[in-house]
């Protein structure tokens, strides 16, 4: 006889509602108002952005990006592959074609595990820590939140603006857009990033949670050498921004 492994069948029909559920939040039209807000807030300032999602092509536009620093190895496809669908970054050209901003934005799946454990085990940063990475390459997560950081986790970094757009509000152009994009492609639990204290202290955000002790990070080969704070909304948070939003409370002071 034949046994049925119902086990097997209420996960997957679990699986699937909860697919569904995720997918529910995401009113479509609220997702393009709140996109279209931050998009002509770009265009205001003379900027026109893209979404690409091809991270090769990512990290040679980088690379030759003048003042632009090291890709981190989250968004390097030869350290940490990213495949599709789970990653994009977000490009704008001035009113000559050059670039002048850069971001990218990961989903990470830690069903099992947690942001803190996360970096500490550089899985963050390498495929496999312990063939990658350099010897002296260490992350130390303190901040208390990051073990709850669990679940589908949409992670957003290497943002850089060129120098003449600075203290515009392109990081916050770029921070919604950001999170426009990442509610629509993955609707994640919790949305987060690892910031450097004196970009909160000047605003350069628009932050919902954050904390010290994000990212005490070295990485070797890159020369990155940082003490981020984690910065953070739940998926909760997101959808009620989204649907909510309608530009009036704008603020690229």
């Amino acid at each position: 006889m034949m046994s049925i492994n119902t086990n097997s069948r209420e996960d997957h029909v679990v699986a699937r509602h909860d697919r569904i559920g995720a997918a529910m939040k995401v009113n479509p039209l609220n997702v393009s108002r709140f996109l279209q807000v931050y998009d002509d807030a770009a265009a205001q300032k003379g900027i026109k952005l893209s979404i690409g999602f091809d991270f090769d092509k990512y990290v040679s536009i980088a690379r030759v990006t003048p003042t632009k620093g090291p890709t981190f190895p989250n968004f390097r496809p030869d350290r940490l592959p990213i495949k599709s669908g789970e990653g994009y970054w977000i490009i704008g050209f001035d009113k000559d074609s050059q670039v002048a901003l850069l971001a990218a934005a990961r989903l990470y799946d830690l069903s099992n595990s947690n942001f803190a454990e996360h970096l500490q085990s550089l899985k963050a940063f390498y495929a496999d820590p312990v063939r990658q990475a350099h010897p002296q390459d260490s992350c130390a997560c303190t901040a208390p939140s990051a073990k709850k950081l669990t679940g589908k986790i949409a992670y957003h970094g290497d943002l850089w603006v060129r120098s003449d757009f600075r203290g515009k509000g392109m990081a916050k152009i770029a921070g919604g857009i950001g999170r426009g994009v990442s509610f629509a492609m993955w609707a994640p639990d919790f949305l987060c990033g690892l910031v450097l204290r004196w970009s909160l202290d000047k605003g350069v955000y628009e932050v919902v949670h954050q904390e010290p002790g994000g990212a005490i990070l070295r990485l070797a080969e890159d020369d990155i050498v940082e003490d981020n704070w984690l910065v953070w909304r739940t998926g909760e948070e997101l959808r009620s921004l989204v649907d909510r939003h309608d530009g009036n409370d704008l603020n690229l002071s």
